[in-house]
């Protein structure tokens, strides 16, 4: 199930990366770099809620597909955070709590899976409102202008970012606290 249209769909949000970058460093006015930054980043993180619906839809899913999908949304939203830092519209902070966590979760859950415990760190609607929240802000901060010629995208997305960052450290919480348990049990 290597080749299925859900997995192409996930290794499109992977083959953007340096697509979304790459616009930072083309010679165009800085509000249209923002603008096509903005629509790809909306443009690929929607293809994460429609290979999913397309996976069940076709019967396509696969081992491969659920291991890709999350590391191509990691991959995408790591990347972007960077080029935001880089252009001084996210705080490292924020970066380094958000990076960092999916990290660490990443390797919980590896480790979680190595010893047949998977089922106490699975995803919770709280990691799934943490990703909501950074979708949302990312965005807005790529944009980095008005929109609708209301709407100060950089405020709200700094703002979003920092409630996405707290979300994240609460949900990396849970799930330790979901394995600890698990841990402890494994290790006598």
């Amino acid at each position: 199930m290597f080749l299925t249209i859900p997995t192409l769909m996930t290794w499109t949000r992977i083959v953007a990366i340096p697509l979304i970058v790459g616009i930072f460093y083309l010679d165009i006015a800085p509000a249209e770099r923002n603008l096509i930054a903005t629509v790809m980043f909306i443009v690929f993180a929607a293809t994460d809620w429609l290979d999913g619906f397309l996976a069940r839809k076709l019967n396509q899913t696969s081992a491969f597909g659920a291991f890709l999908d999350p590391v191509a949304d990691k991959f995408l939203v790591s990347a972007c955070l960077l080029v935001l830092v880089h252009l001084q519209r996210a705080d490292v902070f924020v970066a380094l709590i958000i990076i960092g966590r999916e990290i660490a979760i990443s390797a919980l859950r590896e480790w979680m899976a190595l010893i047949g415990a998977t089922k106490s760190v699975a995803v919770h609607m709280l990691g799934k409102v943490k990703t909501a929240v950074q979708m949302v802000a990312i965005p807005f901060l790529l944009f980095d202008g008005r929109l609708f010629g209301v709407i100060n995208t950089h405020v709200w997305g700094t703002w979003l970012i920092w409630v996405s960052a707290i979300l994240t450290i609460w949900s990396m919480i849970y799930y330790l606290r979901k394995a600890i348990p698990e841990i402890r049990a494994r290790a006598k």
